[in-house]
């Protein structure tokens, strides 16, 4: 499920879920919507995981870059 994605994303980057969905979907009560039982449309689950991927992958490189 995406909110399971989305949970462990939030806790292991420490970001707030408003902020996540602002940056993600453009809505800051997204993960709200989402615990609350939303089901997002298929496109909005891509971008959502598309984000997600993005996001960690730039994080990581730049701890790589950073040493």
């Amino acid at each position: 499920m995406l909110i399971r994605k989305i949970e462990k994303f939030l806790r292991r980057t420490g970001m707030p879920a408003t902020k996540f969905g602002r940056l993600a979907t453009h809505d800051p009560r997204f993960v709200l919507d989402l615990r609350n039982g939303r089901i997002p449309r298929t496109r909005t689950e891509r971008r959502v995981e598309h984000f997600m991927n993005i996001y960690e992958n730039s994080s990581q490189t730049g701890a790589a870059h950073a040493r």
